[in-house]
C-alpha cells in the first residue's frame, strides 16, 4: 500500500489559543499549494488526519481537489509537549532516550505508539488503496524511527523547516518497504524557544 504523509505547512502559533486551533501562517496558507501540485496526478482512494486546524488546512486542497472527504484519527496528532519542550537540548534528550519526556510531555515512545496503531489501521482498511496522512514533524519522524532506528534526531533536525514535507511511503501492515520525499517547502521552524 502506498501512504503520501504530508507534514503541516508553516504555522502562526498566535493565531490560536492551543495545538488544536493554530492556523497555517499567510505563507503556509500559499505554500500547502505546493503539496497539492505534486500529488495533482496521484490517484487517492482515502485521507486521513490529525483532527489539528493546520494539518487539516494543509491537506484541504488536496482533498478537494480529489474529490475526498477527511477521516480525523486523534492518533495521528503530534506529541503532546510539556514544559520547556521546544529547544534543541530537550529534542536531543527525547531521541537519545525514546521514554524520556518533560513534565507534561510525551515521549518519542508514547507517540510511536499511537502512531503506529493508527497506520496500521489505515493499512489494514487500504490494502491496495492509496492513501494521504496530514501529519506532523515529530509524530511522523517518531514513526519512522519505529521501522528504521538508524532514523533519529539529526534527520529530525535535518526536517524540522520542512514544512510542508510530502513523503511517498511504500508499506504493510508490519513493515515499510521504501520511503521516498517528494517535496518540502523550507520555512524556519518558529517553535523553538
Amino acid at each position: 500500500m502506498i501512504i503520501y504523509f504530508v507534514r503541516h505547512a508553516q504555522p502562526d502559533y498566535k493565531s490560536g489559543k492551543d495545538d488544536y486551533t493554530f492556523e497555517l501562517s499567510e505563507e503556509g496558507f500559499m505554500d500547502r499549494y505546493e503539496a497539492s501540485r505534486v500529488l495533482d496526478d496521484v490517484k487517492l482512494d482515502a485521507a486521513y488526519c490529525s483532527p489539528y486546524k493546520r494539518a487539516i488546512q494543509t491537506i484541504s486542497p488536496i482533498v478537494d481537489s480529489h474529490g475526498l472527504s477527511i477521516v480525523k484519527d486523534e492518533r495521528l496528532r503530534e506529541r503532546d509537549h510539556g514544559e520547556c519542550a521546544n529547544n534543541a537540548d530537550m529534542f536531543r534528550k527525547r531521541w537519545e532516550d525514546h521514554s524520556f519526556h518533560e513534565p507534561g510531555g510525551e515521549s518519542i515512545s508514547d507517540v510511536q505508539e499511537r502512531y503506529v496503531s493508527a497506520i496500521r489501521d489505515i493499512v489494514r482498511d487500504n490494502p491496495y488503496g492509496t492513501v494521504l496522512v496530514g501529519t506532523h514533524g515529530t509524530a511522523f519522524c517518531a514513526f519512522i524511527n519505529y521501522y528504521n532506528n538508524e532514523f533519529g534526531f539529526d534527520d529530525f533536525m535535518r526536517t524540522i523547516n520542512y514544512m510542508p514535507w510530502v513523503i511517498k511511503v511504500d508499506m504493510s501492515e508490519k513493515k515499510i518497504r521504501s520511503i521516498e520525499e517528494i517535496c518540502f517547502v523550507e520555512k524556519e521552524y518558529h517553535g523553538l524557544k
